[in-house]
């Protein structure tokens, strides 16, 4: 069995930045002009009037402040609310792809390693763009890859359970190099025209390298110490867009066509569950809640985080403990938890430790403990 390290990590940056201004703007434009088409049926009582939204009440409820999006003017026009994303033929590099592989090459730039040294390469998302080619085998094409390359989806949590996969893969010697890239474009899958999570998604793309310890020439390198998932069947997060959809016979513009959830459930079911895996996590390696010098979590909401880190130790989120990115990035899925370990480390001494872990739709929960090397 070898040790597996992090060496490495990569984000990718989408070209524009919507704020809680501007998409409150776009919003109730849209909310006028409903309510002005339906007045009759409204007045009639057979229709409800949709209510405006407001900055003050998105960073209330989130602690979103802005987000990045692949198309701006799509999602900002009341007529549409939702992305431009132009098709482009087969023979083109995908959308999901092209994000990823940027991301990629930063990761390696960071490892100190060319994408020929990657062997195995896992594509961790929310949503897929399609079926079928795997995005990894593309990814893996285009940045010249060796060996193997696969999909996974396990919605928010997905990176995390990738990365279990790479570490298990490193440890076991069927892989040397395995790149997980999470390409997440939510814009593409969010319901713009919902009061209740108009605000929530951003797009981006995160990726990370994990290398055989014994073989990584990267300075910079963190020790997996372990990992550790979980999966609770749960209807309050979903998503009933795909394939199958045209033979149900069903519009692809229905509201259960994208994501939808139950938030008072979801924030009040999750938390325990996160902060009781978490310490059952590092009960079971030995170790303290107390001992890590950070949590690097999912980003999805304040007020939960709030709560998980209070269970934990009684620190504040958005502290240095665990620190926060959702106020610029917005819920980006699985690649929250990897913003804040790519932005929020540099700072940690050899030897510190830190626990990497995601929550979602599932509901699923991944933990990842390091040690900085």
């Amino acid at each position: 069995m070898f040790d597996a390290v992090i060496t490495g990590t990569g984000l990718y940056r989408p070209p524009h930045q919507i704020s809680n201004a501007e998409l409150v703007e776009a919003f109730n434009a849209y909310v006028e002009r409903h309510n002005r088409e339906h007045a009759a049926a409204i007045a009639a009582g057979e229709r409800e009037a949709l209510q405006p939204s407001s900055v003050e009440f998105i960073e209330k409820a989130s602690g979103i402040k802005s987000r990045y999006v692949m198309d701006k003017q799509g999602v900002l026009d009341p007529e549409r609310m939702y992305p431009h994303i132009a098709a482009r033929p087969d023979d083109a590099l995908s959308l999901m792809a092209e994000i990823a592989v940027d991301a990629a090459r930063q990761a390696c730039t960071a490892a100190g390693r060319q994408t020929s040294d990657i062997d195995a390469v896992y594509c961790a998302a929310a949503n897929m763009q399609r079926a079928y080619p795997a995005m990894a085998c593309e990814i893996q094409a285009a940045l010249g890859a060796r060996g193997y390359g696969f999909d996974m989806n396990v919605a928010c949590s997905s990176a995390t359970f990738a990365i279990e996969q790479a570490v298990n893969a490193v440890k076991v010697g069927s892989a040397q190099c395995v790149l997980v890239v999470n390409p997440e474009i939510t814009s593409a899958h969010l319901e713009w025209r919902d009061r209740d999570c108009h605000f929530i998604f951003g797009d981006t793309c995160t990726a990370i390298l994990i290398e055989r310890a014994d073989l990584a020439v990267s300075p910079e390198r963190w020790k997996i110490e372990g990992t550790q998932l979980a999966t609770q069947y749960s209807n309050n997060i979903r998503n009933n867009f795909g394939f199958m959809n045209r033979c149900e016979d069903s519009n692809w513009q229905e509201r259960d066509k994208t994501f939808r959830q139950e938030g008072r459930k979801v924030f009040k079911e999750v938390v325990p569950m996160a902060a009781a895996h978490i310490e059952t996590h590092l009960q079971r390696l030995g170790m303290k809640p107390a001992d890590m010098r950070r949590y690097w979590l999912h980003q999805a909401n304040l007020g939960m985080n709030q709560l998980v880190i209070k269970k934990l130790v009684g620190a504040e989120a958005g502290s240095s403990v665990a620190p926060l990115i959702l106020d610029e990035w917005a819920n980006t899925a699985s690649a929250g938890s990897i913003i804040a370990f790519h932005e929020h480390r540099a700072d940690m001494q050899p030897g510190d430790r830190g626990v990497i872990c995601s929550f979602g739709a599932g509901y699923s929960i991944g933990s990842v403990v390091l040690t900085r090397q």
